[in-house]
């Protein structure tokens, strides 16, 4: 085992790139990996969020109004700041989550990839037309940002997740007001401190807290877009609050992926793939590959391979290196994982594989793989974020297809075979915002990410987001 301590930051908010210290009270951030305690997190109240969306306001001018040049040199840096950081980054980022450290470290150079990303889109982003469409009269189309955006992110994937949405707001030239989970804020924080010696007082500004802080960025009148990456339930108050005041919504709220794996496949190589994209960050991953549908023909061999490999996962403490599994990230989450299992367990379901609490401290729960399952069950239609895994028998192709498609969610799937005719058939039928072939939980930079139905709308990633992050204005001129 290798363990490297880490030296866990005062957790302050920052407003006009000032660390704030807020008194009253606090909520406790613990290490997943045993329950402890390792940082006070201090709750932004309404009035903080005021003062945070106020030095927005004052340097939404100066920000949006600066050259894509200048932007694009601040996002560079950021990224520079990132690679300098990354080590120290990623142990937080492993303690915090309960991610195991490999996987955090794994994560770093996409995070400042996107930064720099964004840093050249922000230089190539361009109105839609410019030419005479009437007599005597022309008339262009120029780019806005939007003004101020609340930025709520997520706990398990936190610095990624802020970076996701922190580059193209600012590469649009917003100014932004970011809430991160209370669970997780321990590397959002360390990236606002860097962000600090880089950015303008006011441009990015941090407010820690609970629900209320997040409704208060919500209902704020100065915000003019709220971006939340989170649970379907959030998503629509987040959505409601917002129509009061006819706030632009940008959400992203999870997936019931599925993963259809066909006869001509690679089947060892699929089994071997996917029992390892079936549980990173210990299944809390919306596009884990969390739901396998096997064609008959193979669904034996298939299983047998993938529970070989669940063999292998090595379950332990997120800061030991030889960790392929870690805990989840809270006790209410293990619970949930538990509560889902044990149901399935009671209506039927044959467990292979798993299904237990693990006795140690920390919130760890074993690798759970979930058979004989009724397609209408809880445990298919509803997301469980956990380790926990179901694989269904489909008698043929179109089943196969028909079982995806059925869920509430629209985010991520994925098709394994060799035929090129199934291969366009599901990537036009499946009705997700991202399908892989013969792959699966890829993102990158230059592509979009983001889903249909109750998984949400809007993008991450790619130009698309700067564009959710934009308003277009007409400007028509008399000619002489």
């Amino acid at each position: 085992m290798s363990v490297t301590a880490v030296s866990v930051p005062t957790l302050e908010h920052v407003i006009n790139n000032t660390p704030v210290v807020a008194r009253g009270a606090t909520i406790d951030v613990l290490d997943p990996s045993t329950n402890a305690r390792i940082a006070a997190l201090p709750i932004a109240s309404a009035g903080f969020v005021d003062r945070a969306v106020e030095a927005a306001q004052t340097a939404s001018r100066g920000w949006g109004r600066a050259t894509p040049a200048e932007r694009a040199t601040a996002l560079n840096a950021i990224a520079d700041a990132i690679d300098a950081n990354a080590d120290r980054l990623a142990r937080l980022e492993s303690l915090d989550v309960g991610k195991p450290i490999q996987n955090a470290r794994a994560e770093m150079p996409g995070i400042s990839d996107t930064f720099r990303f964004y840093a050249a889109a922000a230089r190539t982003t361009h109105g839609t037309a410019s030419g005479r469409f009437a007599e005597g009269l022309h008339s262009r189309v120029e780019r806005e940002p939007v003004g101020v955006v609340g930025l709520i992110t997520p706990w398990n994937y936190p610095l990624l997740e802020a970076v996701w949405k922190l580059g193209p707001a600012l590469a649009a030239g917003n100014t932004v007001v970011l809430k991160p989970s209370e669970i997780t804020p321990l590397t959002t924080a360390a990236l606002f401190s860097l962000m600090s010696e880089i950015l303008p007082a006011g441009v990015a500004n941090l407010v820690l807290g609970d629900a209320s802080t997040g409704r208060a960025i919500v209902d704020h009148p100065g915000t003019r877009m709220v971006s939340l990456t989170g649970d379907v339930g959030t998503g629509v108050a987040v959505a409601t609050g917002a129509a009061v005041s006819l706030k632009r919504v940008h959400l992203e709220l999870g997936g019931k992926s599925p993963v259809v794996v066909l006869p001509d496949s690679d089947v060892e190589t699929a089994a071997e793939f996917l029992a390892s994209a079936g549980f990173v960050n210990s299944g809390q991953d919306c596009t884990a590959a969390c739901r396998l549908i096997v064609h008959d023909a193979i669904y034996d061999e298939f299983v047998d391979r993938y529970q070989a490999q669940m063999k292998a996962i090595r379950v332990g403490s997120a800061l030991d290196d030889a960790t392929t599994m870690g805990p989840l990230v809270s006790d209410r989450q293990r619970q949930r994982a538990e509560g889902f299992v044990d149901r399935a367990r009671s209506a039927g379901a044959s467990i292979l594989a798993g299904g237990r609490t693990m006795d140690r401290p920390g919130f760890f729960y074993e690798p759970t793989l979930v058979a004989d399952v009724d397609q209408h069950s809880e445990i298919i239609q509803k997301e469980v974020f956990g380790p926990v895994v179901t694989v269904q028998r489909a008698a043929d192709a179109d089943q196969a297809l028909a079982w995806a498609n059925d869920v509430p969610y629209g985010l991520s799937a994925s098709v394994w075979t060799n035929d090129v005719n199934e291969v366009h058939r599901f990537t036009r039928d499946l009705s997700f915002g991202t399908v892989w072939v013969n792959t699966h939980l890829w993102t990158v930079p230059e592509m979009p990410f983001g889903g249909f139905d109750g998984s949400g709308y809007g993008k991450e990633l790619s130009g698309m987001s700067i564009e959710d992050y934009s308003r277009y204005k007409h400007v028509m001129l008399q000619e002489r």
